[in-house]
This record gives C-alpha cells, sequence and structure tokens, in this order.
C-alpha cells in the first residue's frame, strides 16, 4: 500500500526495500496510453515546450514481453577459439612468455566443460541474446498536476 510521501518504485538492496529516488510521483494518474515510446515521449515534449513541470510526469513501459535473438550456432570450436582468445597475445616479459599458452589451456578446458553443460547434450546448441521490451507505454502524472496536464493535451495538435 502506498501512503502518501513514500515512493511506489522501490529496489531490491540487501535484502532491504530502498526508495529510489526520482522514479516514483505521489499517487500517479494516467495521462494516456501509447503504441510506442516516440508517442509517449511526444506528449512529455509538448507539455515541458508549454511550460509544464515536467518533474511530475513518468512514461512506463507496460505489457512486458521477453524477446530472445539467435545470433549464431554454438559449436565447440567456437567455444573453444573465445575461451582461448583473451590469452593469445605475447607478453613482453621472460615469465609471461609460457603463461599466455597455459592460460590458453586452461581456458579451452575450461570453455569446453562450460560447452557441454550450457548445450545441455545438443538441446541447446546456438548463441542468443534477451532483453524484455514493453509493448505499451503509459505517461503518468503526478495528481496535483493532472488537470493542469490534461488541460494543456486538449490543445495538442494531432500528428
Amino acid at each position: 500500500m502506498e501512503q502518501r510521501g513514500v515512493p511506489s518504485v522501490l529496489s531490491h538492496t540487501h535484502g532491504r526495500h530502498v526508495p529510489r529516488p526520482g522514479l516514483s510521483l505521489d499517487y500517479p494518474m494516467s495521462l494516456g496510453i501509447y503504441d510506442q515510446c516516440m508517442q509517449a515521449q511526444r506528449v512529455v515534449d509538448y507539455l515541458s515546450d508549454n511550460d509544464f513541470p515536467v518533474r511530475s510526469l513518468a512514461i512506463v513501459g507496460t505489457e512486458l514481453k521477453s524477446v530472445e535473438r539467435v545470433t549464431g550456432r554454438l559449436t565447440r570450436a567456437k567455444v573453444a577459439a573465445a575461451g582461448a582468445a583473451p590469452f593469445s597475445t605475447k607478453g613482453q616479459l621472460g615469465f609471461l612468455i609460457t603463461t599466455p599458452p597455459l592460460g590458453a589451456l586452461f581456458m579451452t578446458v575450461w570453455s569446453q566443460l562450460g560447452y557441454t553443460a550450457a548445450t545441455r547434450g545438443g538441446t541447446r546448441d546456438f548463441a542468443s541474446v534477451s532483453q524484455v521490451v514493453a509493448t505499451k507505454y503509459e505517461v503518468l502524472v503526478e495528481h496535483n498536476v493532472a488537470e493542469q496536464a490534461r488541460g494543456l493535451l486538449a490543445a495538442m495538435p494531432a500528428s
């Protein structure tokens, strides 16, 4: 339950909920929901151009979805090369001349163990990157300036 003056956005740090300044609004109210972030930004920009106190606004991404982009096939050779690559340069001091080959050998073996664990016996032998993206964007405003914002937006020209 949110109380006046207590931020609604909290971060989890060392087992405690700690307020994150700047990310909370007092009793936020919705000004509108948009399909694209640029549309929500356009609303905030318009309000800013009309001397509205934009510190009373927030754009919140909602209806989140996870997108995983496959970047390529993962093979033992690619994993071994990636593991050994950081150690492939030669050092200039005497003891560094033997260290890179030993480091490369260790990382090659270590990367093969990691490959076996990561690919789960061939059920996931591809590389990918993941991200969470919003499909809707809501512009929120603090309750005490909501009517002012709505009045300004009523005069906003259609794009």
